[in-house]
C-alpha cells in the first residue's frame, strides 16, 4: 500500500495522536508545575517500592542520562529521594517523599478524570482495542 502524504503513514498518525494527547496531560499538569514525565515518576513511586534507575528509565520512557538529570531536580525539590539498594551496594534505589506522595495525591485526581474522559469518549471496545493493538505494536520484533 504506497503512501500518498505524510499524514498516510500509521507511524505520523501515532506519533500525531501521542502529540495531542501528551500536550493534554501537560497542559492539566503545568497548573502544578509538573511535568508529565515528573508525573509518570511520582505514579510509579507513589507504591512506596524503590525503583533502579534502569527500572524506572523503562518505566518512564526515558534515557538515563535524560532521568538522571531530572532526578536531581526533583531531589532537590524534596520529591523523591535515593538510597543504596541493601541488597547490592552498587545500585541507588529511588523512592517517593512524602512531599512528592502529597504532590502524587493532589494531581492524581485530575489525571484521572483526563483519563476517564478520554475513555468515554471512545468507549470501553474502542479503548480495549486500542490498547491490544497498541500492545501489539510494542512486542512487534
Amino acid at each position: 500500500m504506497a503512501n500518498d502524504t505524510i499524514a498516510d503513514y500509521l507511524v505520523y498518525q501515532v506519533a500525531r495522536a501521542h502529540r495531542r494527547l501528551h500536550g493534554e496531560l501537560d497542559d492539566l499538569l503545568q497548573e502544578e508545575g509538573v511535568q508529565v514525565e515528573h508525573w509518570r515518576v511520582l505514579d510509579i513511586l507513589s507504591d512506596g517500592r524503590g525503583r533502579s534507575m534502569g527500572e524506572l528509565a523503562s518505566l518512564v520512557l526515558m534515557n538515563h542520562p535524560a532521568l538522571t538529570k531530572m532526578l536531581d531536580k526533583m531531589v532537590s525539590n524534596a520529591l523523591v529521594h535515593r538510597l543504596p539498594d541493601i541488597n547490592d551496594a552498587r545500585r541507588v534505589l529511588v523512592f517517593i517523599t512524602e512531599s512528592g506522595r502529597a504532590l502524587h495525591d493532589r494531581i492524581k485526581e485530575a489525571v484521572d478524570a483526563h483519563d476517564e474522559a478520554l475513555n468515554r469518549k471512545l468507549g470501553k471496545r474502542d479503548v480495549a482495542r486500542l490498547k491490544q493493538i497498541l500492545d501489539t505494536l510494542d512486542h512487534a520484533n
